[in-house]
């Protein structure tokens, strides 16, 4: 009779369990490797925010040219691009590079572990006698290592990236966009910096809806990858019966009706998620429509009164754009936050079942 592993929950947090494991990439043998490449790739961080900031002043420069008809500065100002769109597009791929190196690596730190705890004294066979989250082992080592790990390297990124370029694109919105004045019952009201206080409002705007509509995300996905995979084990378990000439017809069909349970689960599953993703991507789909609308349009106030360049009013729209989405990183990254989540969880759970297994092996030799 299968028994319920409990190690996890009375001595540490899931993703605690995950983390001991997965922390081993960051020291001893592989330390120098792993923080090479993290170094490595908070440097073209840096120099992709700093090109992106050359860019968005190339963005007014270009603007103001154009507003005036300046035929000369606009030759200028595209031989300035070249150069600017090569470096953005070289610090892509070097991104690219040391972002899919680490991932690999850490991966395969990760799934080593699993491979070795999972193999050792046999324990995968005796596996199956503790019920949990951990079953179907192959599909814990092979699909949710590989996001437990390839996640947080995008996604610490992303924040890094998010955070840094706030900071800086806040400032050209400050002073890009200056102090808007309006007329309220015959006084003139002032709002200073009110394009960082739009952007500010939006942001929170679009994240608390995320958060409302997309709050079941996590455990939706924990429930669909669950029911995929308790329907890959009763199929496999029903070409094992039907290998074995030993097995009854009763046991047949037994399988059978496990196979077709398993799909309506499965499909169960499915639609609960097709509504939360609808939820998600409407927000999503909206917020990048929507954000360079709203950025244009409180800045036609002071470009109509001639208090803004066309090309500052492009300027403070990219701005305002960028901003945003550094503000939204957790609404952007809803669903892979919440992919991740999962896959730390079911792996946890692996590792916290094997965990258990190691302790009885133990006692066994203690005695």
């Amino acid at each position: 009779m299968p028994y319920e592993s409990n190690h996890v929950s009375k001595y540490e947090s899931l993703f605690s369990r995950f983390w001991r494991t997965a922390s081993d990439f960051w020291r001893g043998s592989s330390a120098r490797v792993s923080w090479t490449l993290a170094t490595l790739l908070i440097v073209v961080v840096l120099l992709q925010l700093l090109v992106q900031y050359w860019l968005n002043l190339w963005n007014r420069n270009f603007f103001d040219a154009l507003g005036t008809k300046d035929g000369p500065m606009l030759l200028a100002q595209a031989r300035i691009f070249v150069p600017l769109a090569a470096a953005s597009i070289a610090l892509g791929l070097l991104s690219v590079w040391g972002r899919m190196t680490a991932q690999r690596k850490w991966r395969e730190s990760v799934t080593r572990h699993l491979i070795e705890h999972w193999l050792k004294n046999g324990r995968y066979r005796r596996l199956k006698h503790i019920a949990g989250e951990h079953q179907q082992a192959d599909a814990r080592i092979a699909q949710d290592a590989r996001v437990a790990t390839d996640a947080p390297i995008d996604l610490a990124l992303g924040l890094f990236n998010s955070v840094l370029g706030a900071v800086v694109f806040v400032g050209v919105l400050w002073s890009v966009g200056g102090d808007l004045s309006i007329n309220v019952s015959d006084r003139t009201v002032t709002i200073p910096g009110y394009l960082v206080i739009a952007v500010v409002l939006y942001s929170a705007l679009i994240t608390i809806t995320m958060m409302i509509i997309g709050r079941h995300l996590t455990h939706v996905i924990q429930d669909l990858d669950q029911a995929e995979a308790t329907f890959r084990a009763a199929a496999n378990c029903l070409c094992e019966v039907a290998d074995n000439d030993k097995q009854s017809e009763g046991e047949e069909v037994a399988m059978r009706s496990a196979l077709r349970l398993g799909l309506d689960q499965v499909l169960a599953r499915w639609k609960g998620f097709l509504w939360q993703l609808l939820g998600t991507t409407f927000v999503t789909e909206g917020n990048s429509l929507l954000a360079p609308v709203v950025g244009w349009l409180l800045c036609v106030p002071k470009y109509l009164a001639g208090t803004m360049s066309l090309g500052e009013l492009t300027q403070a729209a990219a701005a305002f754009v960028i901003v945003q989405a550094a503000f939204n990183w957790l609404a952007n990254n809803y669903q892979r936050v919440a992919d991740w989540t999962s896959s730390v969880n079911r792996v946890a759970a692996l590792l916290a079942a094997l965990d258990e297994l190691a302790h009885g092996e133990r006692l066994e030799y203690a005695t």
